[in-house]
């Protein structure tokens, strides 16, 4: 009868080839712990079915169809933003003029397409960036407790300025202007992206599958790349989405107080803000422009909802 014999167990585990110290990726450990931190596939697919249907689809619609209006406002307009009309002043909205003309004869339907443009930079540029930096200074904070206290204090200062307190004390520095929106813009989110990121982070940190990570020899930056940052995207996409539809909503808000895009560069905010002016005499003045940042902000906030329910913990 032969006997088999079996390799004696070990209290570390050290002579098996998939727990090789200083090698956490080949350790089988390692992986479960992996598979329990979440899956980056089965999050993204979350957020593609999100926006593929119900609400997410109406919403991802509705703001498709306001940057492509946007980014091909110099093809589709029927004029130029700045072209006067002889003989064009205050004119109801027609087949020749959507959306009506202005004081200055000239096209709204116009000036509002080149006006979104204005507002893609905002939602493309400035949020991002902002929301980059807050993502950043979020992942510092959770990591290192004296820059905890630093950053934190620092979010505080920030938010203890309402924005528009913000925003007028940025224009009596930098002027108004595009430059001054988009710095406004970054500002505002900067906090609320380093808050969200140091949250889920410190949130992450302390799960069981991170330490079985560290007890196998994972460096902060492995943990850092394969744990803390694949949880933090779900809810900092939501947070995008939500941030986009403030930039809007600060830019128009800007625009409509004079501190925004400087005319006769045209603008959403200062196209309303134009129109309320002729609002008894011609009322149909902000309305196109209006329903433009109507239609923005709703396709914002159906993706930014479709996107929360997605990612919700049941």
């Amino acid at each position: 009868m032969s006997t088999v014999n079996h390799p004696a167990p070990t209290a570390t585990g050290l002579n098996r080839p998939d727990l090789t110290p200083g090698d956490p990726a080949r350790s089988t450990r390692h992986r479960r712990a992996t598979s329990r931190g979440g899956s980056t596939a089965a999050s993204g697919h979350r957020l593609t079915h999100a926006l593929t249907h119900g609400r997410g689809l109406v919403g991802v619609i509705l703001f498709g169809l306001v940057v492509l209006a946007g980014i091909l406002a110099p093809v589709i307009s029927p004029y130029s933003p700045d072209q006067q009309i002889t003989g064009a002043n205050l004119l109801s909205p027609s087949s020749s003029h959507w959306f009506g003309t202005d004081t200055a004869n000239q096209d709204i339907f116009s000036r509002t397409l080149h006006g979104i443009r204005v507002n893609l930079l905002i939602i493309f540029i400035a949020v991002p960036l902002g929301a980059a930096t807050g993502v950043l200074l979020g992942l510092v904070s959770a990591q290192w407790r004296w820059a905890d206290t630093l950053m934190q204090r620092t979010f505080d200062l920030i938010l203890a300025f309402p924005t528009i307190i913000l925003a007028i004390a940025l224009t009596m520095i930098l002027g108004p202007g595009l430059t001054t929106v988009a710095v406004v813009v970054a500002l505002a989110e900067i906090p609320v992206f380093g808050r969200l990121t140091r949250s889920v982070a410190l949130s992450v940190r302390e799960r069981p599958y991170v330490a079985s990570a560290r007890a196998v020899g994972a460096s902060e930056a492995w943990i850092l790349r394969n744990h803390i940052l694949p949880n933090s995207v779900e809810p900092l996409v939501v947070q995008l989405a939500l941030a986009m539809s403030v930039g809007v909503f600060i830019e128009g808000a800007m625009s409509f107080l004079g501190l925004g895009v400087v005319p006769p560069t045209p603008s959403l905010g200062s196209l309303i803000q134009e129109g309320v002016a002729y609002a008894y005499h011609a009322p149909f003045f902000a309305v196109g422009p209006l329903a433009v940042v109507v239609i923005l902000i709703l396709g914002l906030l159906l993706i930014a909802q479709a996107l929360s329910r997605a990612t919700r913990v049941v």
